[in-house]
């Protein structure tokens, strides 16, 4: 019934209805601000993070075809997709004096930065180890903060299936890592 109720509000934001684009904000703004939080895990950030997430869905409700998805799932997509432009665009883009000044560092230990980049190199082998759903699957769950009922419905499997897939590929990292 709620998805029912939610695509009909987006059908009337998309023409403008601002007492539906009202009440869409009230049912939907809960879960989409937690997914904000869970990724961008600043509060502030989350907060504003909505109110762009918002704004686009005032500006793109007639973009949401009730035929390819739930309105929840496009909904949490937008949010995710905010978020996660928002963590890209914290990172500095490196470049050449950045670089420089990271080896100038007198701070940085040398054996420590070695350690996590043979880590990392060695998580990267681990997984491709794994089928690339699998992979993509872990990195869209662990990584973008995907939940089971999304990545199910992303892979178009039903959830046990989902998280079978998780728990199995998790025991082929461990079992990996620890070779």
């Amino acid at each position: 019934m709620i998805d029912e109720e939610i695509s009909g509000l987006l059908g009337r934001v998309s023409l403008r209805d601002r007492a539906a684009f009202a009440e869409l904000y009230r049912l939907t703004s809960p879960k989409l601000f937690a997914i904000c939080l869970r990724i961008l895990r600043d509060r502030s950030e989350a907060e504003e993070a909505l109110q762009e997430i918002y704004v686009k869905i005032w500006q793109h409700a007639d973009r949401f075809s009730p035929g390819q998805s739930t309105p929840m799932s496009w909904l949490a997509a937008i949010a995710r997709n905010r978020a996660i432009d928002l963590i890209r665009a914290r990172r500095p883009v490196a470049n050449a004096i950045d670089e420089a000044y990271d080896l100038a560092d007198p701070a940085a230990d040398p054996e420590k930065t070695a350690v996590v980049k043979a880590e990392g190199r060695r998580i990267d082998a681990c997984m491709q180890e794994l089928e690339t759903d699998r992979a993509d699957a872990v990195r869209r769950a662990y990584v973008e903060g995907l939940s089971y009922q999304e990545l199910a419905e992303v892979y178009a499997v039903p959830l046990n299936t989902m998280r079978t897939w998780l728990r199995r590929s998790l025991l082929k990292l461990r079992e990996c890592m620890e070779r």
